[in-house]
């Protein structure tokens, strides 16, 4: 077990330092859309690749930080069943509804998302607006962000077996870490 809670905290480790750096693409949409606004009004050119790389970028921040939401536990819990659940019975709803729910939905999207992509790749698929971009980007962040979400439900999944085990904490707690660079 205590491998398993190794291999827990690498994939944790992992899905912060790319769910902190997803955060970051918000002011790279930000600046993208204020340039694409200065650039139509002053001098009346636009073009659809500013839109779509704002796009691909919005659809990057959500994929890329849901894993780190859910190590976070900030995902949208239904508390009317879990609220009147002790910590331990909590830990067994999460791991019964990753397991019946997360893991299989994440599966679908990574099965079905990656032939998508290499459609995209091989074909060279572009947007079908002018001045439109590649697809492919886009396409990749799909199996990509499911992939990384199906990590993390495996690592809920170790830290609340651990949990019932009595040899890890209650991944439910919230520790309020000084250190924890969470607000961007």
């Amino acid at each position: 077990m205590h491998t398993l809670l190794a291999l827990s905290r690498l994939i944790d480790a992992i899905n912060a330092r790319i769910g902190r750096s997803a955060s970051w693409i918000v002011l790279i949409v930000v600046l993208i859309s204020a340039g694409n606004a200065v650039v139509r009004k002053l001098f009346h050119v636009s073009s659809n690749g500013f839109l779509e790389i704002q796009w691909y970028l919005f659809s990057a921040m959500f994929l890329f930080a849901g894993a780190y939401t859910l190590q976070k536990n900030e995902h949208i819990r239904i508390d009317l069943l879990a609220s009147k659940l002790s910590a331990r019975g909590q830990a067994l709803l999460d791991i019964v509804c990753t397991v019946l729910f997360l893991l299989p939905f994440s599966t679908l999207l990574v099965y079905y998302g990656w032939p998508m992509f290499m459609d995209a790749w091989t074909t060279g698929e572009m947007s079908a607006d002018n001045g439109g971009l590649i697809r492919w980007p886009v396409l990749v962040l799909i199996p990509i962000g499911f992939t990384l979400l199906s990590l993390q439900g495996v690592s809920e999944i170790i830290k609340r077996v651990g949990f019932l085990a009595g040899i890890a904490p209650n991944p439910l707690d919230k520790a309020i870490d000084p250190k924890e660079d969470e607000h961007v």
